[in-house]
């Protein structure tokens, strides 16, 4: 029983430190300006038109997400998913945190953004992979998609995962556009990140796994 606690713990915290490197990765795909990854587009068009942070948009947004799991999933709806809202709220003011860092570092051109950008990429794969490892609970936004392949028949994650990040980059453009009169947060490194940090995310699951870390 004890020894379950402890690696109940261990799997938190490695969730925690994911999530945490994960926020870095988008507050270096902002710097970069580039695009951001697909989860994190529409809270970056959201930022370009209200007050609110990149960060407390994405709480916004995953508390969207954890209602439409729950119109979804109704009965079959499992309460420890609610464990996706202090997870929000952590990422959230994470990435606002991670924001504020990496401001001062030097990003005038085109290289640098490139820089910015991969380096973004390369942090939220290792952050993806460790939110797998630990095994716990995940990000709202695949609580959504795991949410609609359950009703869903034959519904296969990957394809379900493509398309809800492809709905997720046109609502960004859309909103952007309409309040902005420009598309903002959506260029070329937002499918840099929607091609690679998939990729990466698996390739450091296998690595891990072989490690046994």
């Amino acid at each position: 029983m004890r020894r379950d606690i402890v690696s109940l713990i261990k799997r938190y915290i490695l969730l925690l430190a994911g999530l945490t490197i994960m926020a870095f990765g988008v507050a270096f795909s902002i710097k970069g300006n580039l695009g951001t990854s697909p989860i994190s587009s529409v809270p970056y068009a959201v930022s370009q038109f209200t007050p609110l942070t990149v960060g407390t948009a994405t709480i916004v947004m995953h508390c969207v997400f954890i209602v439409i799991q729950i119109a979804v999933l109704r009965k079959k709806y499992q309460l420890i998913q609610l464990m996706q809202l202090p997870v929000a709220f952590f990422f959230g003011y994470l990435t606002d945190f991670g924001v504020w860092a990496v401001q001062g570092l030097p990003c005038v051109n085109y290289m640098q953004q490139w820089l910015a950008c991969l380096v973004g990429i390369l942090l939220v794969a290792i952050g993806v992979s460790m939110e797998v490892k630990a095994g716990v609970v995940v990000l709202a936004g695949e609580g959504v998609v795991l949410a609609l392949c359950q009703v869903i028949p034959k519904a296969k994650f990957g394809y379900m995962k493509e398309g809800f990040d492809v709905t997720l980059v046109a609502a960004a453009c859309v909103l952007s556009l309409l309040f902005t009169g420009q598309v903002q947060g959506v260029r070329e490194g937002t499918v840099a990140a929607a091609v690679f940090v998939g990729l990466l995310a698996k390739q450091l699951g296998k690595l891990s796994d072989k490690m046994n870390v």
